[in-house]
């Protein structure tokens, strides 16, 4: 069983779930990814905890916390990402954001320099033009969002969770993920993904202001969002450092947790 206990708090006016875990040392804060929850985490967080004092956050339209159509962009999300770490009595923490966490994350870290201790990003979209290949490229193209309302969350858990080589959730990790994205909310996410060509070439421009650390974890062999992307915060963030995890796919802190792990501690003991 999971020794994750999420709960609710109200940040920004939006109910959200968010657990916490670790002891002493500085604040991190764990952004989940699409189309998981903060259980994403579950592998790592063990690990984590001995390095910091941790917050896994469902991102708003996310996990189990609650839809936001102003939300829906990473430019948006990343000025949430700001005020939560205030809501949540965080000091100045280092930051993990996967998957859509980071183009949010570097908007943020971009907007604020002194908001992060340090950032570890990767499995995301960032390239400019979009580079994203597979079903992620036609969420991304598609014109609107209507034809997702109907698709059945336990359909599209089971297919994300069966590019992952040798990992079966738990059963209630498996559930809250279908859980997460019932009732038209998987529909309201891809509308995130859908302002990548519109809002990455805004966010190339400002990655050379970037002053936090920055490391990118990802799958060297991520079928949906390629190295590239890695390499491409890599050549504009000054010092940022690309770390791809051989053998792993788009969901490396599940396909491979100790290696991932590793990676954020390291970078964390490190600043």
């Amino acid at each position: 069983m999971s020794r994750m206990t999420p709960r609710h708090a109200v940040v920004d006016g939006l109910r959200v779930r968010y657990a916490q875990g670790g002891g002493t040392g500085p604040d991190a804060l764990l952004l989940s990814p699409w189309p998981e929850s903060v259980y994403a985490f579950d592998g790592v967080w063990d690990a984590l905890s001995a390095h910091a004092r941790l917050v896994a956050l469902d991102l708003p339209g996310y996990g189990d916390s609650q839809v936001s159509q102003e939300l829906q962009s990473p430019e948006a999300m990343a000025g949430f990402i700001l005020r939560a770490v205030g809501a949540l009595g965080l000091e100045r923490p280092h930051v993990v954001g996967p998957d859509i966490g980071t183009s949010a994350v570097l908007f943020a870290g971009a907007r604020d320099p002194q908001a992060f201790r340090s950032i570890v990003v990767g499995s995301g979209g960032v390239a400019v033009p979009v580079n994203v290949t597979g079903i992620l490229k036609t969420w991304v193209e598609e014109p609107g969002t209507d034809q997702y309302r109907d698709l059945d969350p336990a359909a599209l858990v089971d297919t994300v969770l069966g590019t992952i080589k040798d990992f079966t959730p738990a059963a209630h990790i498996r559930q809250d993920y279908v859980d997460s994205y019932r009732d038209g909310r998987f529909a309201e996410s891809v509308k995130y993904v859908q302002q990548y060509p519109v809002q990455l070439p805004r966010l190339a421009e400002l990655l050379p202001t970037i002053t936090a650390p920055v490391r990118v974890v990802a799958g060297a062999e991520d079928p949906v969002v390629p190295a590239a992307n890695a390499r491409f915060i890599a050549d504009r963030v000054p010092g940022s450092r690309v770390d791809l995890i051989d053998g792993a796919g788009h969901f490396c802190w599940e396909e491979q947790p100790a290696a991932y792990a590793s990676l954020v501690a390291d970078w964390w003991n490190t600043h």
